[in-house]
């Protein structure tokens, strides 16, 4: 994607268009073997058919076939008011709402009243389409200023009022909806610059025309996370990345990280920008050539670091080359190495990373410390559909796993140690409070997953009303961490195999976080997924195992927990007999 933004928005035109005329010859997506196909419906108050072009190609180079919905000129109402329009039978998956500042009559609380009320109403219709998400542009604010240096002193000016609409889409979206942000994309840019009113009044283009690839990068990278592609940790290098200085030369306090230097104060401002990172959820790991003890030195004896060794989920250090420990890393925090983003000042380094290690985003450096922070917080590395309660204790149950591994090599007896850790579990019916979660567990869970289904947040709230399904989830915490939601499962009755009868419950979905794998949640969720079998008033469960690159840990889960394999063709399935006591194995008590 990178490379694209480099680009003018003439060429990027250029490639669209022979995109659009040779699918075949110059689509990326089409040549790779992991492709996915998407539908997207873009609607917009002003021209949108040059935004629909770069749109496809970004899509494109992020292995995406994405079959577009283009909307008419301020066609919207027309769209989704009417519901024998082509967009509802079109199904998108998603649909991006294009808005300006001059759509709406921002002069009195009335107008503010209106706008609120219309965008309500144009999500109320739209949400009909099943697992629908909705993109809305927020409101980019003119430069103009009616009332001078006076404009931000009332409350009732028309910026006022546009921040107030802003303000609004971001307290009361409904789950759904997701906000395009071109408030801050304007003002990054500069409004001056963003603003071309003879391109508008010409040829009603919404902004400026160079930068239509800003925005189709900035709907691409909301798309990615709904389809599972999310990165996860940071990896980073110590010496003149982290502080100023070698610290096997010049020693844990004499490396640069003083607030009275210019550098020193580049790389704390670096570390302060990494820590809300972390508090974000963001996993923090270092990958540095050194001796261990040399390299924590800095952290537990120089009063002027920001990060602490407790902020590191993982710290490797030794002389070994970085491509091998990156392997070692993601191993350790139990991740993939295509969550791992790459932070390094040697250039050398990267380039070992790049090419031993593609899956592994690498993020350009620049020379000046000063510059790290803009650089890594442009790359957008880590987009996330949603930030969970759960995502902001992630790096924190990463540190009690050392103490729970030290309380580990105490035990000889495994389930004595399980029973030691104190764990107690709670299973429940997904309500609003879950929902949340649920999605995002659900579409990110690699390793513990059964059939590895992804479900956009339309398609839970679907599933969460409808008589013949079951979402279930459940909690977990132990004497050292509270987990919060960590497996979710999916039951309906009567389908997901043809030949299922009245009284059989399938297993949709099945799906765990790997931060606690080996501690008996299967077994304690079995018999949940049991209980909530036999009150739909089910006599077999049926259980399928659908192979991918990544989930083979659960191959053998169906067979572990007493179920029969079934014949059917192509398919791996398994049934249960509800009639069958189900216990838990006692390791984890209920809440």
């Amino acid at each position: 994607m990178n490379e694209l933004l480099k680009e003018s928005t003439h060429k990027l035109i250029k490639l669209a268009n022979r995109l659009i005329k040779a699918p075949d010859n110059y689509s990326r997506a089409r040549k790779s073997a992991s492709y996915k196909k998407l539908k997207i419906a873009v609607l917009g108050s002003y021209s949108i058919q040059h935004f629909v072009k770069l749109l496809r190609l970004f899509l494109d180079y992020e292995n995406i076939i994405a079959d577009i919905y283009e909307g008419e000129y301020g066609g919207i109402n027309m769209d989704v008011l009417d519901p024998a329009s082509p967009l509802y039978s079109f199904e998108p998956a998603f649909v991006i709402l294009l808005l300006r500042h001059n759509d709406f009559r921002f002069q009195d609380e009335c107008g503010l009243k209106e706008a609120i009320e219309y965008t309500d109403n144009i999500f109320s219709h739209i949400s009909k389409i099943d697992g629908v998400t909705v993109f809305i542009s927020n409101i980019a604010l003119p430069p103009e200023r009616p009332w001078g240096t006076l404009e931000a002193d009332y409350a009732h000016t028309s910026r006022s009022l546009m921040q107030k609409y802003n303000l609004h889409l971001t307290e009361h979206h409904p789950g759904n909806v997701r906000i395009l942000d071109m408030e801050y994309l304007s003002s990054l840019k500069g409004k001056e610059s963003w603003f071309d009113d003879t391109a508008y009044f010409l040829t009603k283009q919404g902004f400026n025309m160079d930068y239509l690839k800003d925005v189709a990068a900035e709907v691409t990278k909301m798309i990615l996370p709904d389809l599972g592609m999310v990165r996860k940790c940071l990896v980073l290098d110590l010496d003149n990345t982290l502080w100023g200085g070698i610290v096997g030369d010049d020693g844990p306090e004499g490396i640069n990280v003083d607030p009275n230097d210019p550098a020193g104060e580049a790389f704390r401002a670096f570390q302060s920008y990494i820590l809300s990172l972390k508090k974000r959820g963001v996993l923090i790991a270092v990958n540095s050539k050194n001796d261990e003890d040399i390299a924590k030195e800095p952290f537990e004896k120089n009063p002027n670091m920001i990060l602490k060794l407790s902020d590191i989920a993982c710290f490797t250090a030794n002389w070994s080359d970085k491509a091998g420990n990156m392997a070692y890393i993601a191993k350790q925090l139990n991740i993939g190495m295509n969550s791992l983003v790459f932070f390094d000042d040697n250039p050398a380094e990267r380039e070992m990373i790049r090419r031993f290690c593609p899956e592994i985003l690498v993020i350009d450096v620049p020379d000046a410390p000063e510059n790290y922070v803009q650089t890594l917080d442009r790359a957008d590395p880590f987009e996330w559909t949603v930030i969970t309660k759960e995502d902001m204790n992630r790096s924190d149950s990463y540190q009690e796993n050392r103490k729970r591994e030290e309380m580990a090599a105490s035990f000889v007896d495994y389930k004595e140690y399980l029973k030691a850790l104190e764990m107690k579990g709670r299973t429940g019916i997904v309500g609003e409070k879950e929902a949340e979660r649920f999605a995002q567990l659900t579409n990110k869970s690699n390793q513990f997953n059964l059939r590895t289904m992804r479900y956009s947040d339309g398609e839970i709230r679907k599933m969460m009303s409808a008589d013949d399904t079951r979402l279930i989830f459940v909690s977990l915490s132990d004497k050292f961490t509270e987990y919060g939601i960590i497996s979710c499962i999916v039951l309906k009755k009567s389908s997901g195999v043809p030949e299922l009868g009245n009284t059989d419950c399938f297993i949709e979905n099945w799906c765990m976080s790997c931060r606690v794998l080996k501690r008996g949640v299967e077994n304690f969720a079995f018999k949940a997924v049991c209980d909530a079998a036999r009150e739909m008033g089910c006599s077999r469960l049926v259980g399928e195992y659908i192979r991918t690159r990544k989930n083979g840990m659960v191959e053998g889960l169906y067979a572990s927990l007493g179920f029969s394999p079934m014949e059917y063709p192509g398919r791996v399935l398994y049934e249960y007999d509800l009639a069958k006591t189900t216990e838990t194995d006692g390791v984890i008590l209920s809440s």
